[in-house]
């Protein structure tokens, strides 16, 4: 009897490290298609920020060091991360709804919504992606 023929595969993929961690991507030719599994972390982020907005807005809490009490993180954490609850509807709608990944970090992304809502998009997504 003979051995069959050895088949061998290749599928390219990279090996990047966020956050200390590695993390297996596949090339940037296919990245177009991962836009769906957008980074967990922002979605997170964004979701905790308009919980926090809606605690102040009822009066279930008085202040950011209450949330960063309840929390148990930092008061500037909380104070920087419900910045992201003020960002314009087209940015959100780009990371919510289409789940295009921002092209800056979370620190930038929350950055951005200092900025005018004309503004923001330019400065959170590449000119490419859009």
């Amino acid at each position: 009897m003979t051995t069959p023929p050895t088949i061998r595969v290749l599928i390219p993929l990279q090996v990047k490290r966020r956050n200390g961690r590695p993390r297996i991507v596949p090339p940037d030719e296919c990245a177009a298609d991962q836009s769906a599994a957008q980074q967990p972390h922002v979605l997170r982020a964004i979701a905790r920020a308009w919980a926090w907005r809606r605690m102040l807005e009822r009066g279930e809490v008085t202040t950011i060091q209450d949330i960063a009490a309840a929390e148990k993180v930092t008061g500037p954490f909380v104070s920087r991360m419900l910045r992201l609850a003020y960002l314009s509807p087209a940015v959100l709608h780009q990371l919510l709804i289409a789940r295009v990944p921002p092209a800056v970090s979370l620190n930038e992304l929350a950055a951005a919504a200092e900025r005018p809502w004309a503004e923001q998009k330019e400065a959170v997504f590449d000119t490419c992606r859009q």
